[in-house]
């Protein structure tokens, strides 16, 4: 057995399942405890299971919006009050939102423990939705969008690749949001998608650290228990229709080098196939020596970098390719060598010690992960969300082990399908008019 099998081996067999404890406050709100008396710190995530997927035409953004809201004041911490508390007593803190949810992670010493539950309840049941406020933030907003996507090659390539590759299901839009939406959202809207997004019975709590349960429990109870559970938003019902041929999309504009994307329909995080393809995507693009650096940027430079991502998803979503392009490579190139990889993948087994590092990876950063609290706080959050429970984070390392050669080539079969992908190409102006010519 080589050394790198050895080392995972005894990595899986000392690792231990997180020691987790859980209770549901009366009104709904289910909160993690994960004590690690390492150090006198604790993480504090909230996730909130409200995105871009709980949204509708004409209020597009709105759940990205308030995770920008939700730092400008509530009742009793007022505007920006909340960072400059926080970050007085030795904390700090960011948040993140997805098609999926939305996330606010704290990290601070334990002493302030009890002060952030307070700063949390504050805000998730006592938001200030002052005009004013509104309206500047609405302005950070559209900014942040106009430089993420309307002046961003990638960004913007990427956006219309969603829009062409879900014809039904909100996966199609913009967790940013459309620009025309985000111009219209009104106070109304806005105080409905708090009321039953910001409901403690549509939030799990996740704490790590130097913590027992037992004051998790009483401080939770003490600010968050009096919080009213709210209807949940509606369900989504929407399911994307099979695909039945490849789609494709062209961008022509200013740019110093071509971009393609390439999009292939997958199953949910809660899937037990997508444990399959984490593997594949590492056999075809994580590190210099997987199947697609090696043949589009070593060999045949045709890309300078190549990548690939699946993101967490309650619903069916998306495995995507990214490619930058060479810059006077004609993208059609770039992409035929691409889906000759893939094509390989679906047509032949992977050799079993490019199988075993695959694995090795995906292993080696699923317990790096679980080395900080908050790396714990994150993974418990997700697994409790997207994977049908926080038990099965316990076995996701002997689940990346056991995937077969046979079981990728299966899932590359059936999910690499050339009449279920869709590509997204963007070609810089100076090559189309040389092409023109």
């Amino acid at each position: 057995m080589r050394l790198a099998s050895l080392l995972v081996t005894a990595a899986m067999a000392h690792a231990q399942p997180l020691a987790v404890q859980t209770f549901t406050l009366d009104n709904g709100m289910k909160v993690l405890v994960h004590e690690d008396r390492d150090i006198p710190n604790v993480a504090l995530y909230l996730f909130f299971k409200i995105g871009s997927r709980d949204e509708r035409p004409g209020v597009t953004g709105i759940s990205h919006f308030f995770e920008h809201m939700m730092f400008n004041g509530a009742k009793k911490y007022g505007p920006k009050q909340f960072d400059i508390v926080m970050e007085a007593n030795g904390g700090s803190n960011n948040a993140y939102t997805s098609r999926d949810v939305t996330v606010y992670t704290d990290w601070f010493p334990r002493s302030a423990l009890e002060l952030i539950m307070d700063m949390e309840s504050d805000r998730m049941v006592h938001l200030d939705l002052d005009p004013k406020m509104v309206e500047s933030e609405r302005g950070v907003v559209y900014s942040e969008r106009r430089q993420r996507v309307d002046n961003d090659n990638f960004g913007l390539l990427e956006e219309q690749l969603d829009a062409a590759a879900f014809l039904a299901h909100p996966y199609g839009w913009p967790v940013i949001g459309w620009a025309s939406d985000i111009e219209a959202w009104t106070i109304d809207d806005l105080r409905h998608h708090y009321r039953i997004g910001y409901a403690p019975n549509n939030c799990v709590m996740v704490v790590s650290g130097d913590v027992s349960r037992r004051e998790v429990e009483e401080l939770a109870k003490q600010y968050f228990g009096g919080i009213e559970r709210q209807e949940p938003p509606p369900a989504v019902r929407t399911v994307e229709p099979e695909q039945l041929g490849e789609r494709r999309v062209e961008i022509r504009k200013a740019a110093q080098l071509p971009l393609l994307m390439v999009s292939y329909h997958v199953p949910r995080s809660a899937d037990a196939d997508r444990t399959t393809l984490e593997v594949l995507t590492a056999l075809l693009t994580r590190g210099r020596s997987s199947r697609l650096y090696r043949r589009l940027v070593d060999r045949d430079r045709l890309a300078l970098d190549v990548s690939a991502y699946a993101g967490k998803s309650l619903d069916p979503g998306q495995l995507v390719f990214y490619l930058e392009v060479t810059s006077g490579v004609d993208p059609a190139k770039a992409e035929e060598a691409l889906f000759e990889e893939i094509d390989a993948m679906r047509k032949d087994l992977a050799d079993a010690r490019e199988l075993e590092k695959a694995k090795n990876q995906l292993l080696v950063q699923l317990y790096r992960q679980q080395k900080t609290i908050a790396g714990k706080a994150n993974l418990l959050g997700q697994y409790e969300v997207f994977h049908g429970g926080y038990e099965t984070l316990a076995q996701a390392g002997e689940a990346i082990a056991s995937v077969s050669a046979e079981s990728v080539r299966e899932a590359a079969r059936r999910y690499l399908d050339p009449k279920k992908r869709t590509i997204a190409t963007l070609i810089p102006e100076a090559a189309a008019a040389k092409e023109s010519e």
